[in-house]
């Protein structure tokens, strides 16, 4: 005969820990990084939208290659942002190193990786326009700019979160107080740490585009 003990261990029994479902994994994300998860993932898919757009509109025109040279300023801009995700991939061990000048260093380095690979990839319009290939001209064309251009304001986004966190950081390396409660702040680190996703997910989608534009092209 069962006790009331037995029933109550069996009803029981089924039941997953508190948090172990999916929800319960979702609560225990802090909210500035599930904020930036959602955010990825409606850049994943407006970039996989144009993309998809762009490869039918080239198979449209026939897929055969366009017989002109593929930007090297576009490769060269590729190798700019792959090193600027290398050296904002060493933020958070600085951070967690306590080194806040070196963290500085860090940031800057990133943000002029950064600003050389916007002006590369206006080069690479320029060569765009050189060869022919205008904004108005074949859709395929239109296609290459528009979402070159849409990943550029993606980059400048992501530069101008890094300008205020480096502003942070460099007042408070100046004062050892302040350095202190900056690197003791667990804010600040979810700040680089959502940062850093951020921008080494954008580098992913660039790389992405690269690939797609270097064989469509």
């Amino acid at each position: 005969m069962k006790t009331p003990d037995n029933e109550r261990r069996q009803i029981g029994a089924g039941r997953q820990p508190a948090g172990s479902s999916a929800f319960g994994r979702m609560e225990r994300v802090p909210p500035l990084l599930l904020m930036v998860y959602l955010a990825l993932a409606g850049i994943g898919v407006l970039f996989t939208v144009l993309v998809m757009m762009y490869v039918f509109t080239r198979l449209q025109d026939g897929g055969a290659p366009s017989g002109r040279p593929f930007p090297r300023y576009f490769s060269l801009s590729t190798i700019v942002l792959l090193v600027s995700s290398y050296v904002l991939g060493q933020a958070q061990r600085l951070y967690r190193a306590d080194d806040l000048a070196n963290l500085v260093r860090c940031l800057v380095a990133t943000l002029v990786l950064a600003s050389i690979f916007c002006g590369l990839q206006l080069a690479g319009w320029h060569e765009l326009t050189q060869q022919g290939v205008l904004f108005q001209d074949a859709p395929s064309g239109t296609y290459i700019y528009f979402i070159s251009g849409v990943h550029i304001a993606h980059i400048v986004g992501g530069m101008l979160y890094l300008l205020v966190l480096l502003l942070r950081a460099r007042h408070a390396a100046r004062d050892g107080v302040r350095t202190l409660v900056f690197i003791r702040n667990p804010y600040h680190r979810r700040q680089l740490q959502a940062v850093t996703v951020y921008w080494h997910f954008v580098d992913v989608i660039w790389l992405v585009l690269f690939a797609v534009f270097l064989f469509m092209y």
